[in-house]
């Protein structure tokens, strides 16, 4: 029997680990959680899920792998260090134009990539990096869309799913607001919306406080039925597009970082009302090229992403697939780890 662990420290890893356990469960191993830092909601675990208390608890366990959606893992912690992801390949870069998917901090030995396009990047950075490998699994997060992606029941109301991201060089949450109540008030539409863990509380609170009936707030750790149910997507810069486009639906967004074919960008406010509504009244006008994109960064359509990303793992676990060198001993990082979860023993 296998064990185990889910690292976290952000609620969005929730949703994307969620499937992976279901499949772990059902392959008769266990699994156990650690929840670290002050932005991850530690009410937001189920009575059923295992969670680990301390560091030396976990370290005890001495699990065969640990999967991590977000960006580092301490390496004093035994086990495979699996990198799985908190969102689709995004077009969001640093000032430098880094694309921050494609970031390598020395910290994982397996990288479970979501599609062709994201694997060949990452292929030709183990090739350079030489001390990890690459599998391409699908994404475990979509795993639950998929599985249920025909269960829409047939109504007579269109519905928008919006969304934004945090970060003030990308978020248009604030400058839509105004537009995004006139049209909640004046058409006849359903409204679900989600906003960033990290986003501006006064931002968040203003969108929460939207008392309509047509009109739905969401939290981003569960977001399957709402993308099941709406019929395109408003956002500005922000992976979760990617997710909601892989049930081959339109995306609308609002001066977004970069423009890509499959997605329908609007750079002036006063267009963009109307560019909604034309959206809705013609959701194919992009399907080609919605099919395509999907085709290059996520073209797992049977559910069945989390089975691959243990398949993976288990080979890695077995010899049969390795990196060709050891991981850098990552001193700094590790240092700054360790004083964040008090653990010193050497």
């Amino acid at each position: 029997m296998r064990r185990y662990l889910f690292f976290i420290s952000q609620d969005y890893s929730f949703a994307v680990l969620r499937p992976l356990q279901r499949a772990i469960i059902e392959r008769g191993d266990e699994v156990r959680w650690f929840l670290y830092g002050k932005e991850v909601s530690y009410d937001t675990l189920s009575p059923h899920e295992s969670l680990f208390s301390t560091i030396e608890e976990v370290i005890a366990y001495n699990p065969d792998a640990v999967f991590v959606p977000g960006n580092v893992v301490p390496s004093f912690i035994p086990g495979l260090k699996v990198e799985v992801f908190h969102g689709l390949p995004s077009r969001k870069a640093k000032k430098s134009g880094q694309l921050y998917h494609y970031i390598i901090r020395g910290m994982f030995d397996l990288y479970c990539t979501q599609g062709p396009e994201s694997t060949a990047k990452f292929q030709e950075l183990a090739a350079q990096y030489q001390y990890f490998v690459v599998q391409e699994t699908g994404w475990s997060k979509l795993d639950p869309l998929f599985k249920n992606l025909h269960s829409k029941q047939q109504q007579k109301r269109k519905t928008i799913f919006f969304a934004s991201t945090f970060s003030p060089r990308f978020s248009k949450a604030e400058t839509l607001y105004p537009l995004l109540v006139h049209m909640m008030k004046k058409y006849d539409f359903n409204w679900y919306i989600t906003l960033h863990p990290k986003m501006r509380h006064d931002i968040v609170a203003r969108y929460r406080a939207i008392s309509l009936p047509n009109v739905k707030f969401v939290e981003s750790t569960n977001l399957t039925e709402a993308f099941i149910e709406s019929d395109m997507m408003l956002c500005d810069t922000s992976s979760i597009i990617y997710e909601f486009m892989t049930q081959l639906k339109p995306v609308v967004t609002f001066q977004t970082q970069q423009e890509e074919a499959s997605i329908i960008n609007v750079t002036e406010l006063g267009v963009l009302e109307q560019t909604i509504i034309d959206t809705l009244q013609n959701p194919e006008r992009k399907l080609v090229e919605i099919k395509e994109h999907v085709a290059r960064f996520h073209p797992y359509h049977d559910g069945h992403s989390s089975q691959r990303v243990l398949d993976a793992v288990e080979a890695m676990l077995l010899g049969k697939i390795k990196a060709k060198k050891s991981k850098p001993f990552n001193f700094l990082r590790n240092l700054k780890l360790r004083k964040e979860l008090g653990y010193w023993k050497f």
